[in-house]
């Protein structure tokens, strides 16, 4: 469920038009939806009551201090995975005994930040990486919570760019070796052992990686318990899938019927890693047309959003639903899965103006007819949209705005040239 809908051949979201938002802060631009955000969130939290688990907003997928504001006035902790996240968190409020770091190129300053924050806990990724803390702890006479991240080797069957649980990605510990490096710390002066993490990849549409992953998880549990460890934390990631193409996406409800019931077998608590979920579907972008063009045989529908502003399209072959903000009176409603032909319909490519021939949006996408001027909105983009966006080919990131009810505000200026240069030395 989204708070995106037409009304009168209009798109508005919440109850403001599209059409306003981009007269009054321009295009391209991010517009978010409080609603959406909250109900998504909530769906979680209601889903996985039953295990009171700690849901760690992921910061990576929309890291706007307003959006992580927002998630942890409504209970969340923080998923962080850099020093520059974690540095968001506690901008946000962010409690340091709920957030968890994660990655697997923590850097000494960054772990030190993190020890002096005395955040939760650490996701250890690597032996390496496991040696490097116990050093730094023990050079400060101080101790941390870890969990150590587990490479189940199951397929999630999502993208081979954002799968993480399959043998041979640069994620988490092989399984055969986990017993081995966990004994190693059971009377460890530094380092407690206090959980395993388990994230898979994203987005998944299916409840048998998690079921296959916990098979493995809850009996590892057990054998770690037995070496003595206070195994107290089950982390199973995010990943869960939304609906980018129309109802294709898993309810948390039915992925709380595969993972709650281990987890309590587990007896462990429950922690979440959730982004894309929560923020996905709660935002959109709008743009502007700005040419269209008829080359090769081929319609351009040139805009002024590209790749840099939405880079998923272009690095994952992502699908997103693109429709006009204000579609002509005579096409019908968009078809439910936004590619089927419509009358008054026509194949075009929607492009931006990088100057890549991989800039693009969509291709060959059944579209009405636009002229210049006209808005477009580009939806699914809360998550890994402005957090990926570039300033390639000398183009200033764009605004965020943030709607609830029939009320807006801007939450992220568009930048300026001045923007562009100011981190910059003279010589």
């Amino acid at each position: 469920m989204d708070h995106f809908h037409y009304a009168g051949h209009a798109l508005y979201c919440e109850g403001v038009p599209i059409a306003e938002l981009a007269a009054t802060y321009g295009t391209p631009l991010f517009v978010y939806s409080k609603k959406t955000l909250l109900h998504h969130l909530h769906q979680l939290q209601r889903a996985f009551a039953a295990v009171e688990p700690l849901i760690c907003y992921s910061i990576k997928t929309n890291p706007n201090l307003a959006i992580c504001r927002l998630m942890r006035e409504n209970g969340t902790g923080f998923d962080v995975t850099s020093g520059g996240e974690l540095f968001r968190a506690l901008q946000a409020g962010g409690a340091p005994e709920r957030i968890v770091f994660a990655g697997v190129g923590k850097t000494d300053r960054e772990m030190v930040e993190a020890l002096d924050a005395n955040i939760l806990m650490f996701n250890v990724e690597s032996e390496g990486e496991l040696a490097a803390l116990s050093e730094l702890t023990a050079g400060r006479h101080q101790s941390v919570r870890i969990a150590l991240r587990v490479n189940p080797d199951v397929d999630p069957k999502t993208h081979a760019k954002t799968t993480t649980g399959k043998r041979g990605t640069k994620f988490g510990l092989d399984w055969e070796r986990v017993e081995k490096i966990a004994a190693a710390l059971v009377k460890h002066r530094h380092v407690e052992l206090v959980g395993i993490h388990m994230h898979l990849g994203s987005p998944i549409y299916s409840t048998e990686p998690y079921r296959a992953a916990l098979e493995r998880a809850v009996p590892l549990i057990e054998t770690l318990r037995r070496q003595g460890h206070d195994l107290r934390y089950l982390n199973m990631g995010g990943g869960f899938g939304i609906h980018y193409r129309k109802q294709e996406a898993l309810s948390a409800d039915t992925f709380a019927g595969v993972i709650v019931p281990a987890v309590q077998e587990a007896r462990c608590r429950l922690i979440l890693e959730p982004g894309r979920f929560i923020v996905g579907n709660a935002g959109i972008l709008v743009s502007r047309v700005l040419y269209v063009k008829d080359s090769g045989g081929k319609r351009f529908v040139i805009q002024d959003a590209a790749m840099n502003d939405l880079i998923r399209p272009t690095l994952y072959d992502a699908f997103h639903r693109i429709w006009p903000v204000e579609p002509p009176a005579e096409v019908p409603a968009p078809p439910e899965d936004y590619e089927t032909p419509l009358p008054h319909t026509q194949l075009v490519d929607i492009v931006g103006p990088v100057c890549e021939s991989g800039d693009f949006l969509a291709r060959d996408r059944w579209f009405p007819e636009v002229k210049r001027g006209d808005l477009v909105a580009i939806f699914s983009a809360g998550a890994y949209g402005m957090a990926m966006s570039s300033n390639y080919n000398g183009r200033c990131r764009v605004a965020e705005v943030l709607v609830d009810g029939d009320k807006h505000r801007l939450i992220r200026r568009r930048e300026t040239y001045q923007d562009l240069i100011r981190p910059e030395l003279e010589v």
